[in-house]
């Protein structure tokens, strides 16, 4: 810990800002030139993903004592919390190492039985054992959470398959790995159900080490706790955080590990097409936000100005996940969680990098030993202040090399703001669509960039807040302004399944990738909208904690025992 503790304080002291923003000018420079030179071309278009999830306990609880109230095994309930939104701070071990598929998958491609009987579990936050990282997963913000991520692939008819196994087949191995320490993995955008110390105790438990806070529950990397006091430090020592139904101050950034999401990515093989892609990436966060929504409630204890709880239920947020993200960081004078502003050139991609506040600076040498070597190497500065450029798009250079689509040296988005979805399908239909849609609305040469971006801003927002009820706004292929949602979701799988045929994918396929989405829009419903209905079908019987709760506890079965979210309706 000692050595956790200088590092932090390296960060943190300024003394090293100057030599660190040096570093960042001269990458930064570097940069510039290589995209105007076309060193970032790429043969193709590919895909990737991170998916994140956190853990609960799969222990069954004791038996009740003899005054008929459960005394639960401390060990049991030592319950930890969720973490994420989004890769939003980053995993700590590199994507290639957070996952390899060298093992035999079931011949059973469908949805997992559940494992235990529902009875007997109550679901509490666990925190996740060192044993399934490195092979099976990568470290994230919380104790409790983790990341799996795909390697990249050409987004193609192979290369979507592909992925579909290699999300399968990752994501049973981390559960498989969970499973062998007593814990589950819950593929859900935010937990609701208290862990054992309740749920404010838990995010506020922090500790003072050589004038340094540390949050228990947080993963004691440096990077985590040089962000956590820096981000602390601009909020004068506490950091705010209001919803419907609740209002709380935290001495940690820790609330937000409630949340958790899938990133998409799309590398875009021609640089100087970058800002047509950028920019109407942006124009699909509505829509897209209001298609997938999944975080409608917080934990239950953590509601403390609820008086009608079915009025609340009508004012929360469909995705709480973009508050709890955006209050628990956007600290300093510049809110670093934010949709991001039009581009005109590439290379502004690099700018706003450099221009975005500075959060903990890292030199290379503090932490890895060693001459440079590799485009990560090289770049090594500029890529960690990337990774606090907390846009909810972005573009991240260089990666993983992909086999027919270039090498490591490669521009491409990274489509932030969706929450994790229900089940495996459904998170790959959302990678396919949200990729054919950008590849679609580009090739097709679609005005949708002509819609003003304050529109765009707002649409985003509201489907933040409403869900699929949200306030959207489009601009249809003949140019004409529409808010209607009908006519939205039509051009939205058209051009998903125009960018999905440009890259020779069969329509038969692109039918089976898309469905699960494809029937959740023909329902007119979402997973937040699913969970809001059945919290209000328990408040009939039971109290607002014990009925989110409840909710909470159908919604994993129903999501182990189905293929899709739509199966379950």
């Amino acid at each position: 810990m000692d050595d956790v503790v200088d590092l932090v304080r390296r960060s943190l002291s300024g003394e090293s800002d100057a030599e660190f923003r040096e570093r960042i000018a001269e990458q930064a420079d570097q940069l510039r030139d290589a995209i105007e030179a076309g060193t970032f071309d790429n043969e193709d278009f590919a895909v990737g993903l991170e998916v994140e999830v956190y853990a609960i306990d799969a222990e069954p609880e004791p038996a009740t004592d003899d005054d008929g109230e459960d005394e639960p095994d401390e060990a049991t309930l030592d319950a930890d919390l969720s973490g994420g939104s989004g890769g939003d701070l980053g995993s700590l071990e590199p994507a290639e190492d957070a996952a390899d598929d060298s093992f035999e998958s079931d011949e059973d491609d469908g949805a997992d039985e559940p494992y235990m009987d529902p009875a007997d579990w109550e679901g509490r936050l666990a925190e996740l054992p060192e044993s399934i990282f490195g092979t099976a997963a990568a470290k994230e913000l919380g104790v409790h959470n983790a990341e799996i991520n795909t390697d990249p692939d050409v987004l193609g008819p192979t290369g979507l398959a592909v992925q579909t196994t290699s999300t399968e087949m990752r994501i049973k191995k981390a559960r498989d790995a969970a499973r062998e320490e007593n814990r589950e993995l819950v593929l859900d955008a935010m937990w609701t159900i208290p862990p054992a110390a309740g749920s404010v105790s838990y995010l506020s438990d922090v500790e003072e080490r050589d004038g340094f806070v540390f949050a228990e529950n947080m993963r004691q990397d440096p990077r985590y706790v040089a962000l956590d006091n820096e981000a602390l430090g601009h909020a004068g020592g506490e950091i705010d955080f209001s919803v419907p139904g609740a209002s709380h101050s935290f001495p940690t950034i820790l609330f937000e590990s409630l949340t958790a999401s899938i990133q998409p990515h799309l590398q875009i093989p021609d640089s100087d097409a970058f800002p047509a892609y950028y920019n109407a990436a942006i124009r699909t966060l509505g829509p897209m936000v209001a298609l997938t929504a999944n975080s409608p409630l917080l934990p239950a204890d953590m509601y403390d100005a609820v008086e009608d709880p079915r009025a609340l239920l009508e004012d929360t947020h469909h995705e709480l996940r973009i508050a709890a993200f955006e209050q628990s960081v956007n600290t300093s004078e510049n809110p670093k969680v934010r949709v991001p502003s039009d581009i005109e050139t590439t290379t502004e991609v690099v700018d706003r990098v450099v221009e975005d506040d500075l959060f903990a600076p890292f030199l290379r040498e503090w932490i890895e030993d060693g001459t440079r070597s590799g485009l990560h190497d090289t770049y090594w500065e500029f890529d960690h202040k990337r990774g606090t450029y907390w846009r909810w798009l972005r573009c991240v250079i260089g990666g993983d090399p992909v086999d027919g689509a270039g090498d490591e040296r490669s521009l491409r988005i990274e489509y932030r703001p969706i929450p994790t979805q229900p089940t495996v399908a459904d998170t790959i239909a959302v990678q396919v669509l949200t990729a054919g849609l950008l590849r679609g609305l580009v090739v097709a040469d679609h005005p949708l960039a002509e819609l003003p971006w304050q529109d765009a801003e707002a649409s985003f927002y509201s489907a933040a807040r409403e869900g699929p009820d949200a306030d959207l706004a489009w601009v249809t292929a003949d140019g004409q302004r529409t808010t209607d949602h009908d006519a939205i979701y039509d051009e939205v799988f058209e051009y998903a399944r125009r960018g999905l045929a440009s890259q020779d994918v069969p329509e038969s396929q692109i039918d089976e990738m898309l469905a699960p989405i494809e029937r959740r829009r023909a329902l007119g419903t979402t997973p937040s909208q699913w969970k809001l209905d059945r919290v209000g079908e328990y408040l009939s019987e039971h109290d607002l904690p014990d009925a989110i709760c409840e909710a909470q506890r159908d919604y994993y079965e129903l999501s182990r025992e189905h293929d899709t979210f739509a199966d379950w309706l």
